[in-house]
């Protein structure tokens, strides 16, 4: 139960963070952070929340990141159901709040403005296909999970982990808000598509399927890296 609460802890601060930086900060008035801001905003999510619970729960907060480790030989398959359903309950949570806050301001509107919910073809940011943004998303989870991998290693500089897997974070944000928003984590996918209400829940089938995919390809490809190497 306390490895549950840690994920669904880290991922509400994941959600809360990032999300949150999206719907209230991104585009403020003159002081807006902008895409770099927003991708910063999830990296440090990660990063501190791997150092605040990781050590409890593994630092998971995404369920393709769970499933990846299971494939990739770092994590017990009969575990994984719990930490998806913990991992959607806390971004889930974090959604709820973030809404309330945004509700606060008179002219918001969560259908209106997106909610920082991902999205493709006329709702890509750029504009960008779905055939653009099922590669993005899977490449960059694989390589998320890549990261994942040899940043934990036991052969890894201990205590870095986290730090390397923020940044990868904030580098795959970088690189797909233009393309979906970034999701590379079906937990955060659903939090936002369930408060947009609208377009985002038809197209969340895309942010489960190829983020999934991706990580199990991640840790497949690092999974047969480690036997080799050892």
């Amino acid at each position: 139960m306390k490895r549950l609460v840690a994920e669904a802890l880290g991922t509400f601060v994941l959600v809360a963070g990032g999300c949150g930086s999206a719907v209230l900060s991104a585009a403020f008035p003159e002081l807006g952070i902008g895409f770099m801001g927003v991708a910063l905003a999830f990296g440090l999510s990660v990063l501190v929340m791997a150092y605040a619970v990781g050590h409890i729960s593994g630092g998971h907060f995404n369920p393709a990141v769970t499933l990846g480790l299971v494939a990739g030989g770092r994590f017990p398959a009969s575990q994984a159901i719990p930490y998806i359903i913990a991992q959607l309950a806390g971004g889930i949570a974090a959604g709820a709040v973030l809404y309330l806050i945004a509700s606060g301001k008179g002219d918001f509107s969560a259908a209106a403005s997106g909610f920082a919910a991902n999205g493709y073809s006329e709702h890509s940011p750029g504009g960008f296909s779905l055939q653009s943004g099922m590669i993005a998303e899977g490449v960059m989870t694989a390589i998320f999970l890549i990261v994942i991998m040899g940043a934990t290693s036991e052969r890894a500089p201990k205590g870095f982990a986290p730090i390397a897997i923020g940044l990868a974070l904030t580098l795959i944000h970088l690189i797909s808000i233009p393309v979906t928003n970034t999701s590379v984590n079906p937990a955060r996918s659903t939090a936002a598509a369930l408060f947009q209400g609208d377009w985002a829940i038809s197209q969340l089938w895309m942010f489960w399927l190829m983020p999934i995919i991706g990580a199990v390809i991640g840790g497949l490809i690092y999974r047969g890296l480690e036997e080799k190497a050892a």
